[in-house]
């Protein structure tokens, strides 16, 4: 390494003049320092609740297509019943033999619909919109617990870095050091993009639980005046 100090006054050194092993060794340690940050207690609790907020909404949003597409089958069979009960209804009186377990089967598959209908109207007004708020909530708890994690090796990283400079700013009383560019510099920048996402996660969350209460508040108004 050559340099003319009167002209660049600004040192950079590097581990290796070799830029392409430079990279990929930046590469590599920054991959090692992230996967540490993943080991960490805090984190593993976090995308553990995570998942379980995700899995449940899963459950949930299963649980509504087999509903619909039970619901579907019960209609059709009601009409294709309902057919049939009045047909046999006016054959069996016009024999003077009058039969009503088809009419009250048909009762029955109607009043299955109603119920599914309650379940499904449970589902898409209530327990999907909560599930699906609590699940952006964990996983924008998760990004911001993986960001402070990356932070912190970040940090440490840098009190080792300037405590093995100490000896050369004990020659130079100062020596201005960049961490941009190297394996903290990668963390907090990977870390600061995490908590930007988290952030609209977040957002995404709020604005769900918004238009959640106020359908909520719609449907308690409407209550009040068919009430009145």
């Amino acid at each position: 390494m050559s340099f003319y100090l009167a002209e660049t006054p600004t040192l950079e050194a590097v581990a290796t003049e070799d830029e392409r092993e430079l990279a990929q060794d930046l590469k590599a340690r920054v991959a090692e320092a992230v996967e540490q940050a993943e080991s960490h207690t805090a984190v593993g609790e976090a995308a553990g609740a995570q998942q379980q907020a995700e899995n449940r909404l899963e459950r949930l949003r299963a649980a509504e297509r087999a509903l619909t597409l039970h619901a579907k089958e019960s209609r059709e069979w009601v009409v294709e019943t309902s057919a049939k009960a009045l047909e046999g209804l006016v054959e069996a009186a016009a024999a003077g033999n009058l039969e009503f377990k088809k009419l009250d089967e048909l009762a029955a598959g109607e009043a299955q619909i109603r119920t599914l209908g309650l379940a499904l109207e449970k589902l898409a007004e209530h327990l999907i919109p909560r599930a699906q708020i609590a699940s952006l909530r964990e996983e924008a708890h998760a990004l911001e617990t993986r960001a402070r994690a990356l932070e912190r090796i970040a940090q440490e990283r840098a009190e080792k870095v300037l405590k093995q400079l100490r000896g050369a700013v004990s020659e130079e009383m100062v020596l201005p050091v960049d961490m941009s560019k190297g394996v903290a510099g990668a963390l907090l920048s990977r870390a600061a993009g995490l908590k930007r996402l988290a952030v609209q996660v977040s957002e995404n969350a709020d604005r769900i639980e918004r238009s959640y209460h106020v359908m909520q508040g719609d449907r308690v108004m409407q209550g009040d005046r068919r009430g009145a």
